[in-house]
């Protein structure tokens, strides 16, 4: 049976992989009540820590410069620059990997901020807004001219968010433009939700980052665009459903079907680099057996499950997503975990967790 690889493993991998790697040394600023960090600082090339809100002063300063800024958010880590500033978005998509046909959301701190980019908001919208900022909310508005096409995708419109983070806002309220800020990932990969997540993902081409420690959702905004006065939700987030029925009954769920309206659909998301397979299904007992039939084929699986199924699992490499009893702890959970397979060797002897091509399978039991 292969190695369970457990958080002391990882770390190691971590290390291994620093030592290997020629890293430019970037600013730290950690402000982080949890001061989460290696014990070894130098191993990342780090130049100084900076714990003081002056600091932040010169991040939000950097940031309409059109410097890359790593930050918090209270839904996942973010990577961000001016948002109006072309050629700053440009080098932010060139450093995500990411496809220029998938635009980027702008963080904002305020309604007068919104206002200057966005126009003809409806009453629905700035209920909405109301209601929603700040939080983990992402609404699709008119924009103005000012915002560069390259952050819409050539769209005529263009998602907003005020962020509900201390840190976040106060660079935000420093910088004085909306930041440019999509998910501190290279995308196609799961979001970072802590330091730690997203400091193998970029070490270089970044002026700043800044720890402040987990991520208190853990799970990306809600996106909804509105259109005929009918809330159309593109994607699911920590906003739910329910949450918008208090305001409007008139809702669609689009992201239950080919969507359209959001252009990212097309593009592959959260996708393991490495061979993954989902299986799911109302009869519990009928999923584990299908579970444990598709762990024999590999060497070195991971499992992902409920914290109520780990002891029914034939593997020793299991990770518990949480209890069934607490859906939103394994909502934040999700995200999180999902990194940690990518840095699992796999055994010589044949495919499993850890290769390069990934395989993704979606198998339903019934």
């Amino acid at each position: 049976m292969s190695k369970f690889i457990n958080f002391e493993d990882l770390k190691n991998i971590f290390y291994e992989c620093f030592n290997n790697s020629n890293i430019e040394k970037n600013t730290i600023i950690n402000i982080s009540c949890l001061n989460l960090k290696f014990e070894d600082d130098d191993l990342f090339g780090v130049q100084k820590y900076i714990n003081n809100e002056k600091d932040l002063e010169e991040v939000g300063k950097k940031i309409k410069e059109g410097k890359i800024v790593i930050f918090p958010t209270e839904t996942v880590y973010a990577i961000g620059t001016n948002g109006l500033d072309a050629n700053a978005v440009k080098k932010l998509y060139d450093i995500k990997k990411r496809d220029y046909k998938n635009p980027i959301n702008l963080l904002v701190n305020n309604i007068n901020m919104i206002e200057k980019i966005t126009q003809n908001i409806t009453e629905l919208e700035y209920k909405l807004m109301e209601k929603f900022f700040p939080g983990p909310f992402t609404i699709i508005l008119n924009k103005k001219d000012i915002v560069p096409d390259i952050v819409t995708a050539g769209k005529n419109k263009v998602g907003v968010r005020v962020p509900n983070n201390k840190i976040a806002l106060e660079i935000i309220s420093n910088a004085g433009v909306p930041i440019s800020a999509p998910s501190a990932n290279i995308s196609g990969r799961p979001s970072g939700t802590n330091f730690d997540d997203i400091k193998l993902d970029f070490v270089e081409d970044i002026d700043y980052i800044v720890d402040g420690g987990e991520c208190k959702i853990g799970l990306e905004s809600t996106i909804v665009e509105v259109i005929d006065n009918v809330v159309h939700i593109l994607r699911p987030g920590a906003v739910t459903y329910d949450d918008i029925l208090k305001i409007t009954p008139n809702i669609e769920k689009d992201y239950e079907r080919n969507n359209k309206l959001l252009p990212s659909q097309k593009l592959k998301h959260y996708s393991l680099n490495c061979e993954s397979v989902l299986i799911y299904g109302n009869d519990n007992k009928k999923v584990i057996s299908k579970i444990n039939d598709e762990i024999k084929k590999y060497n070195n699986a991971v499992v992902f499950c409920l914290e109520e199924d780990v002891n029914k699992i034939d593997s020793k490499n299991v990770i518990s997503m949480g209890t069934k009893e607490n859906l939103e702890e394994i909502s934040k959970l999700t995200v999180k975990k999902l990194k940690f397979p990518m840095f699992v060797k796999p055994s010589n002897s044949g495919s499993s967790v850890g290769v390069n091509k990934a395989n993704n399978n979606i198998e339903l039991i019934n």
